[in-house]
């Protein structure tokens, strides 16, 4: 089984789950990889990502596409005058599928954020045949985003599997202690809370296969 690893945002933690959930399953024997099809600006996610793999396939089939512009990945072509590559990541993906027993497919933002014009994530993931994982950051508005980000991949046909509750900083409000068991009567999409920069994805990954 392969996942688009999604967020509801940017900077909610989806690399350092990819990561997180590379070593702790390749750790038990579980052949598997990622890849960061579109990366823009610095590529230190998708150094995470190699690392965490072991280096076990090319920099180029983890990430098809690079922009060195940081902004998103649609707005980046546009600046460099350079379309996304469809192909490039599908056959990227494919060359890792066919190797690999499972593969993670790390997006960048959010599931509608804009590949080009006409394509998002939505249609990736529905291309590659991904489940979906969606990290949301554990803070004020939460709710609001996870609602909004499930009811949109439900509408383009895809499968969310998981929520993972990121705790992406120290505890600043009261909306950090009560999102996990409001969301968990919200949705009916399970839902697993990660503190940032914990070590112990068991939890987390036993609700995946």
């Amino acid at each position: 089984m392969n996942y688009l690893i999604t967020g509801t945002d940017t900077g909610v933690g989806k690399t350092f789950l990819t990561a997180g959930l590379l070593r702790f399953y390749r750790s038990r024997g579980i052949d598997i990889v990622a890849m960061k099809p579109i990366c823009t600006g610095e590529n230190h996610d998708v150094r995470q990502i190699l690392d965490a793999c072991d280096g076990c396939e090319p920099e180029y089939i983890i990430n098809p596409v690079w922009y060195r512009t940081p902004v998103s990945p649609y707005t980046a072509s546009l600046i460099e005058d350079r379309q996304i590559d469809l192909d490039a990541i599908r056959n990227a993906f494919a060359r890792l599928a066919q190797r690999h027993a499972h593969v993670l497919v790390e997006g960048a933002g959010g599931i509608a954020a804009p590949i080009r014009a006409d394509y998002d994530y939505r249609d990736l993931a529905r291309q590659l045949k991904l489940n979906v994982l969606l990290v949301a950051a554990n803070r004020l508005g939460v709710l609001n985003h996870v609602r909004l980000t499930v009811d949109s991949i439900r509408a383009a046909g895809l499968n969310c599997r998981l929520v993972a509750l990121n705790t992406v900083q120290p505890e600043s409000d009261m909306s950090q202690t009560t999102n996990f068991s409001v969301l968990e009567h919200l949705i009916d999409v399970p839902v697993v809370t990660v503190e940032y920069r914990q070590t112990e994805f068991s939890g987390l990954a036993g609700r995946l296969w």
